[in-house]
């Protein structure tokens, strides 16, 4: 029987591939937005084949309406505690007043659940919602890709074209790092939504690669050497967190602050995806690092 899964923050760079991907796999898609949702991306999503319902989002009943004969809600929303908590929250509880049996929560990131409570914002918002979500009658399936690949063309520390360097933290030059396409998280979100027995948490990457791999990666793309170097220890790096953190409070409304960029390098310096998922569904074509890195170095 065709399933039906519907999507939360689908007009999202994220959200559109999830839908893209679940469409591709025979499912019916549904998307909820906003009323004041931009049209040209409701449009774009019409286009594919999903069905787009404009409501409240605070409107449980609402949500509930549309969440009939939904076999899983798929949320890809991002924000700060409003949305994470809040709003994840109230889609949900519709969601549970409808029957729905599965839901997949917008935890699209590093795999927080060793890491310590208050060293990443973001991540602690995630915690608070997966407490009320674990308590739920719902079957739950949290997705955590590490970091979207994408940041690896932003001049980062971690790979700067622009000034041709590449740096780590602490002692790990050979520490590797993970990293997941957002076609490849789509992909895999999709089969996960799709899949009933799909496990309560799965760790994935599109590829594994430390400061000392990228700085080989790079030289063979290009010819290239470029420099390689410790930023500072990772203590030293941590404590400059707080501190920027604590003379930035503007900044505790912004989702992606300088400081909660920085927490985002820490936690890609201190934890890893040692349990890989990849392996799970076997249409999914994993990129590789020098075919991602051959897209734009």
């Amino acid at each position: 029987m065709k399933k039906t899964i519907l999507v939360a923050g689908a007009t999202g760079n994220l959200g559109i591939r999830i839908c893209r991907a679940l469409l591709r796999r025979g499912a019916s898609v549904k998307a909820i937005v906003r009323e004041s949702t931009d049209t040209d991306k409701i449009e774009i999503l019409k286009e594919m084949g999903v069905e787009v319902n404009m409501i409240d989002l605070n409107n449980i009943d609402a949500i509930c309406t549309e969440c009939e004969n939904v076999q899983c809600v798929v949320s890809a929303l991002a924000g700060l505690g409003e949305v994470i908590i809040d709003l994840q929250a109230k889609i949900l509880d519709g969601a549970i007043k409808a029957g729905v049996p599965r839901f997949i929560p917008s935890d699209f990131c590093t795999d927080y659940n060793n890491l310590p409570e208050g060293e990443n914002r973001n991540f602690d918002l995630r915690r608070t919602f997966k407490k009320y979500l674990d308590a739920s009658p719902v079957h739950a399936t949290s997705i955590f890709n590490g970091c979207f690949a994408d940041i690896l063309k932003y001049n980062t520390p971690i790979l700067n074209l622009k000034n041709k360097s590449i740096g780590y933290w602490g002692d790990r030059s050979d520490w590797k790092l993970d990293f997941t396409t957002m076609d490849n998280t789509a992909s895999f979100t999709a089969e996960a939504a799709l899949h009933d027995t799909a496990p309560r948490d799965l760790q994935i990457a599109s590829f594994q690669i430390s400061p000392k791999m990228i700085f080989d990666d790079v030289k063979e793309i290009t010819g290239q050497t470029f420099s390689f170097h410790q930023i500072t220890t990772l203590e030293h790096f941590a404590e400059y967190i707080k501190k920027q953190r604590a003379d930035d409070p503007a900044g505790e409304n912004e989702l992606y602050a300088k400081f909660q960029q920085g927490q985002y390098m820490y936690s890609m310096f201190t934890t890893q995806h040692n349990d890989l998922a990849n392996d799970l569904y076997e249409s999914i074509v994993w990129t590789t690092s020098i075919d991602y890195l051959k897209t734009f170095v």
